[in-house]
């Protein structure tokens, strides 16, 4: 018959096998689709796979800001909807919005939501070949100042006034990921959706977070070694997203929200890398594609803790880069 202290033992001894199990970390690579892209999020020495707590935290994302489910607080608030109550995702990317509306002059301006959907780039798919007199009356509408947070409720100075986050949203979704990780004590991941990206700590062995970018100004010498551990990275250009009319003219996915025109600077591409969340860089990204690149070199000039890579066309038509990046 076993004794006490034997029983005491072996319940010990299950208790101490069975916490250690429960201590074993584990590295984890998540991938699937969300916010109309893909997504990969690796993360290391964590407990478990949080991929349905990483899931329904994109779900809340999109139930607050995205422009292509008809039933989300952005929606709803376009379609006229004054009795929103908007929520803490939807409060801090409007201010976030604010804050850099300002600090680009209006460049970064989400209020360009109407000509981005009537020039095909936006969840209407409109594809409209505006008139110069009809892009003039929807710029009535431009311009987040028209817009204002009242007591948890978005207030427009006009009901045509349309909201469209696409351009910070993205980013916002990765730093909500970032901020999960970071609660679970995790020091160490680097999460990718669409190509906007935010790492922190070191991988295996103490190796920096590293991306590469093909360089087009040198292809023959292959990529551009970026090192983004403790860093966001935000990537806009006009290589792919655009539209080419009836009658040959082309339209780039940038509006720029002084002209409500969509056709091209001689920016082509930004990236923008910095130790700041990734929502910024996605905002700032979009900002100096319609800025152009003299306007974004003075821009820099003032806000040095960002850091650049701008592909354009020079005078006689061939790509140069311009790169603040060491």
């Amino acid at each position: 018959m076993k004794t006490i202290k034997t029983i005491l033992f072996y319940s010990f001894l299950l208790t101490f096998i069975a916490c250690k199990q429960s201590s074993i970390k584990k590295d984890f690579v998540l991938k699937g689709f969300v916010f109309g892209t893909t997504y990969k999020i690796t993360y290391l020495n964590a407990d478990k796979n949080y991929k349905k707590s990483l899931d329904s935290l994109f779900l809340l994302v999109n139930n607050s800001v995205s422009t292509y489910m008809e039933t989300s607080d952005i929606s709803q608030i376009n379609q006229g909807n004054t009795s929103i109550s908007i929520d803490e995702i939807f409060t801090e990317v409007f201010k976030k919005s604010k804050k850099i509306y300002k600090e680009t002059d209006g460049f970064f301006d989400p209020t360009v939501g109407n000509l981005v959907n009537a020039y095909g780039f936006g969840p209407k798919n409109e594809m409209l070949n505006l008139t110069d007199i009809e892009v003039f009356e929807q710029m009535q509408f431009v311009g987040l100042d028209k817009v204002k947070l009242v007591n948890g409720e978005i207030v427009k100075e006009h009901p045509n006034v349309y909201l469209d986050f696409n351009s910070i949203a993205k980013g916002f979704g990765i730093d909500v990921i970032a901020r999960f990780f970071n609660d679970k004590n995790i020091d160490s991941y680097l999460i990718e959706i669409g190509g906007e990206i935010r790492a922190k700590g070191t991988k295996k062995n103490d190796e920096p977070w590293i991306i590469k970018l093909v360089n087009p100004v040198d292809v023959e010498n292959g990529f551009k070694v970026i090192n983004l551990s403790d860093k966001s990275m935000a990537t806009s250009g006009n290589y792919r997203k655009f539209r080419v009319s009836e009658d040959g003219k082309k339209y780039v996915h940038t509006v720029n929200p002084k002209t409500g025109f969509a056709t091209e600077s001689n920016l082509l591409s930004a990236s923008v890398i910095g130790a700041v969340d990734c929502a910024d860089v996605d905002a700032y990204a979009t900002a100096f594609m319609a800025m152009g690149l003299e306007k974004t070199k003075e821009f820099l000039k003032n806000n040095n803790e960002l850091k650049v890579i701008l592909i354009y066309l020079n005078k006689n038509g061939d790509l140069e880069e311009y790169s603040t990046y060491k």
